[in-house]
């Protein structure tokens, strides 16, 4: 990597293990349902508070300073995760998750702080709404989708969870793509 290469970044929250495994526990049935989509495992499984995607790697340094900054100042915050939706139309589903309750103000906050501060940088962040989310699975365009699985997942409530870590995460695409932890820190540290 070169001083010139960006960085496909973001910001999480993973959940701990037992509620990942709640939550996988939940979604199992449906896993071999027909029109099922294209599944994230469940390692992957994460809270995103901001994506980033083409960093100029001299701004790495400065990004991670200020995300720290703003998480220490964020209050400590407890979650779970809640229901389930989706991005799409019935007709058009996209992307199939998991929601959030708990402390969501808090969250909201905090990830509207982090795209003022990436705005600051000058990095290109989206503008629209935060919307707290665990995506479980993708449908792709062309193939079967049957959008009600979400409404399965209505009636869902994990068990809740301090936030123990906020990190900043590299993102590689392809062939072995990963998601490396750069640098983490506690709400409130």
């Amino acid at each position: 990597m070169t001083a010139s290469t960006p960085l496909r970044l973001f910001v999480a929250v993973t959940p701990p293990e037992a509620a990942l495994a709640d939550l996988a526990g939940a979604v199992a049935p449906l896993r071999e349902a027909a029109g099922a989509p294209a599944w994230t495992a469940v390692e992957r499984w994460h809270l995103t508070l901001l994506f980033l995607g083409a960093v100029p790697a001299d701004l790495l340094a400065p990004l991670t300073q200020r995300v720290g900054e703003e998480v220490s100042a964020a209050p400590p915050m407890t979650l779970h995760l809640a229901g389930g939706g989706r991005f799409g139309s019935v007709r058009r589903p996209q992307v199939l998750w998991a929601g959030l309750g708990g402390d969501v103000e808090a969250l909201a906050a905090l990830a509207a702080r982090l795209g003022r501060t990436a705005r600051a940088l000058r990095l290109d962040v989206e503008d629209r709404p935060f919307r707290p989310h665990l995506t479980l699975g993708r449908w792709r365009p062309g193939r079967p989708a049957d959008a009600t699985l979400a409404d399965r997942l209505a009636g869902y409530r994990g068990p809740e969870w301090s936030v123990a870590e906020v990190a900043l995460v590299r993102s590689t695409l392809g062939p072995g793509a990963r998601h490396d932890r750069l640098a983490g820190w506690p709400p409130g540290g």
